[in-house]
This record gives C-alpha cells, structure tokens and sequence, in this order.
C-alpha cells in the first residue's frame, strides 16, 4: 500500500498536499484499489468555498458511486483537467497525475486535525 510520507489524510481516504496556502486534494491508493477501475469524476464545485468535511465531488467506479470529501476549509480552485480524458489516472496514479482540485486554504490550521502518513497506515 502506497502512503507518501510527504502527504496529509483523512478518515475517509482523501489526501492533501500542502503548497504554501494552496492545496492538492486526492483519494488515496487504497480508496482507488477499493473502488476499482474509475469511470468518471463528477466535481461542480468549482468557485465554491466549501469547509472540511464537505462533499465537493463523486467518484464513479465499476463497482460503485462515492462521494469525496474536503480536507479542510477552502475555495475550489480548479479540477484537474486530465480526468475528463482519463478518469482511470486515478487508478493509475492517485497521488500524482490523479489528482481532483486545488483549492486555496481558508484556514491552515485545521489541517492539524488531519493524519500523517503513519497515522494513516495505522488506520488503514
């Protein structure tokens, strides 16, 4: 199981990649593995502010339909436009070209409430 030491995640398999007050939002290896061959990626939310926890997309695999939660607090930025063509990068790479939005961070410190990579494993 793929877990990056350099990411943050959560309980419901999403991770964050921290850049300055910007962040990267993905579900992690062992959500993709779960889910199966990814189909499509639904996110309309992008120019929403939305807080953690939210739903900000679903995640369409052969085998079933999910939603995909924020990290934390933030404005949708961005949706990565590779998963239009290529749902399936996500299965392919999920912590890098598999990415979901970018969304600029309300407020920094609630990613304190978010695991580490060993935290994460420990779950898992």
């Amino acid at each position: 199981m793929n877990v990056p030491e350099n990411l943050l995640y959560t309980k419901d398999h999403e991770w964050l990649r921290v850049e300055g007050i910007f962040g990267f939002v993905g579900v992690t290896d062992f959500a993709q593995g779960e889910l199966g061959d990814v189909v499509f990626i639904e996110i309309e939310t992008v120019g929403e502010t939305l807080k953690s926890e939210e739903v900000f997309g679903t995640i369409e695999a052969v085998k079933t339909v999910s939603d995909m939660f924020m990290p934390v607090g933030g404005e949708v930025l961005e949706l990565n436009p590779a998963l239009e063509e290529s749902p399936d990068v996500v299965n392919k790479d999920p912590y890098g070209k598999g990415w979901m939005v970018k969304i600029k961070i309300t407020d920094p410190s609630e990613t304190a409430s978010l695991l580490t990579a060993e935290q994460y494993k420990t779950l898992l």
